[in-house]
């Protein structure tokens, strides 16, 4: 038995000795590279208008690292990291943008898709800022590998594009249906015209509270006695969540399948609709 444990000792030291020589095999082959350049076709400010969206806002380009080992350059493909932050961040702030390249050498944005890879910086929208922008290299993304480019800087005014459905005229908004305590009357009767009208939280964003039967459906109604101007939901079955439009159509949108309190949230800007058991 000892003879067996003593061999099997022997040949786990060996197989421990080749792993750590392999290891400093590799550490010694990668010799480097040279941190690639920046450049932009734009400078000072980006423009970003949603008149002018579809036309070109900035391509970012750079050169390959050039990675380095003991043998010669490497084949192995490099893969390129875009990051993008408010200026004074360092790249390290909360929000910081990190756009996922494979092998190309540049990447080109409209005015439309930029302002959406800037809207997860959370900048105040129609208001101008300053971000700071660089590329990262490396090889399969091994931290030991990373080289940063030069970092440039930019003016940017981000936009909201208009809202996907057109948002109530006077700024209110009712549900009525047998979902609801209120029933099918437009105009509702007291006191459900004050307890089944929206809180307008924003232009585009109102919300309410209130108890939900089932077996039934609601409409939305942005003027008490009117049906022409409401809206409905575009898939009559999508009880939670879904998208809707302004239109004097069927489907209804449809009631919870377990009754009890909901918060309904409607997005005018996304055109979706949210219900939230409270």
């Amino acid at each position: 038995m000892k003879l067996i444990i003593s061999k099997l000792f022997f040949i786990s030291a060996i197989a421990m000795m080749l792993g750590s020589c392999k290891k400093d095999e590799a550490q010694q082959f990668y010799s480097g590279g040279t941190a690639p350049t920046l450049t932009a076709s734009a400078s000072g400010t980006i423009p970003l208008s949603f008149a002018t969206e579809t036309q070109p806002a900035v391509k970012f380009s750079w050169v390959n690292p050039n990675y380095q080992f003991a043998n010669g350059l490497s084949s192995q493909d490099v893969a390129y990291t875009l990051e993008i932050d408010k200026t004074g961040n360092n790249f390290a702030g909360a929000t910081k943008v990190a756009v996922s390249i494979a092998k190309d050498l540049s990447i080109a944005y409209t005015q439309y898709q930029f302002n959406i890879v800037l809207s997860n910086l959370k900048l105040t929208v129609g208001t101008q800022s300053s971000i700071d922008v660089r590329i990262v290299s490396s090889i399969n993304g091994v931290e030991a590998t990373k080289l940063y480019s030069n970092k440039m800087s930019f003016n940017v005014t981000t936009y909201n594009p208009p809202p996907k459905v057109d948002v109530p005229t006077a700024g209110t908004l009712w549900i009525v249906g047998n979902a609801t305590a209120g029933g099918w009357n437009n105009p509702l009767l007291t006191p459900y015209d004050v307890s089944q009208k929206f809180t307008k939280v924003s232009n585009t964003l109102y919300e309410i509270t209130l108890p939900l039967l089932t077996g039934g459906g609601y409409k939305l109604v942005q003027e008490m006695g009117v049906w022409g101007t409401q809206y409905h939901a575009m898939d009559g079955t999508a009880d939670m969540f879904g998208s809707f439009e302004k239109k004097d159509s069927d489907p209804q949108f449809p009631s919870p399948a377990t009754a009890g309190t909901y918060k309904i949230s409607v997005d005018f800007q996304a055109g979706t609709y949210t219900l939230t058991k409270q």
